[in-house]
């Protein structure tokens, strides 16, 4: 039996759907798998590909997208499936037909993010560790944000620089002075008391799209319950996101006090994350944040 077909047969058993034997052609979808368009007795799949041991992060994905879905707020693909075959593992998602997205779409994708974040849990975390991109994301349950920012999201991503040798010729002094950092938030914060909201985690332009129907989905997440500042932090990072999604989200919910002096700690962590993903010039601009960062903190 050819490895696609052990593969079609493992969706099979999975998603308890009849399978064609082969995927109908391979899509865009993920930088680290390969993703697939695959059809079935109930419509096709999206199924993402990669080696053996992707399953741990394809299963964290899966529940993340339970999540957010449970919280019905906005579109989330549906899960189908998840497992292993021929060394590879595998999920599987309802396939969605997308279109441009419309002035109207970015609207309904500012409120229902606000909504999202309606979704709170009693502590920062959330039940299980989870990936950002290829990189372990730590969700240990802590009833300080600060505390869980400067350890759980900064602190492990300075510590996977260090070892990627970013903390000696190559990156200066500014793995030292990041950690400063993560020893002032607490002062940076102050008075800053967010509720522990329900985050897509991963929220730039490529995460989200139109339906065929005009309704936003957003994928692709990182969950945990964190300050929503953080999401809407990382929408401004890439760009992707216009006026009307804001003032949306703002009229659903409107923004803490100092918001805006905040977004670029909170994008300090993708920046971070970037560098020890992909490398280049990252480096540069996560020491620039921290030393403009350090500064405010004073």
């Amino acid at each position: 039996m050819q490895p696609q077909r052990f593969m079609a047969a493992a969706l099979a058993r999975a998603t308890g759907l009849q399978v064609a034997p082969q995927p109908e052609r391979s899509v865009g979808g993920g930088s680290v798998v390969e993703c697939l368009r695959w059809s079935s007795d109930a419509g096709d799949l999206f199924v993402k590909l990669g080696p053996e041991a992707s399953l741990g992060m394809f299963s964290a994905e899966a529940d993340g997208l339970r999540e957010l879905g449970a919280a019905a707020a906005l579109r989330v693909p549906e899960v189908r499936g998840l497992g292993t075959a021929s060394g590879q593992a595998f999920l599987a998602l309802e396939w969605i037909e997308f279109a441009a997205a419309s002035s109207r779409t970015e609207s309904m994708l500012g409120a229902g993010l606000a909504r999202l974040h309606y979704s709170t849990a009693p502590r920062f975390g959330w039940h299980r560790d989870n990936t950002i991109g290829a990189t372990p994301q730590h969700n240990d349950w802590t009833d300080d944000w600060a505390q869980f920012f400067a350890t759980r999201r900064l602190g492990v991503q300075l510590d996977l620089a260090e070892r990627n040798g970013y903390g000696g010729d190559r990156g200066g002094r500014f793995i030292e002075r990041g950690r400063r950092l993560c020893e002032r938030l607490e002062a940076f914060l102050a008075g800053h008391c967010p509720r522990p909201s329900l985050l897509h985690g991963d929220l730039w332009g490529g995460n989200w799209a139109a339906a065929a129907s005009g309704a936003p989905v957003i994928y692709d997440p990182a969950v945990y319950y964190g300050d929503r500042e953080a999401d809407l932090a990382m929408t401004r990072l890439f760009g992707g996101f216009g006026r009307g999604f804001y003032q949306a989200y703002e009229s659903e919910w409107p923004l803490d006090h100092g918001a805006a002096q905040r977004v670029a700690l909170y994008n300090l962590y993708h920046v971070l994350n970037h560098l020890n993903l992909f490398g280049g010039g990252y480096g540069a601009q996560a020491e620039a944040m921290i030393g403009r960062l350090l500064a405010e903190a004073g």
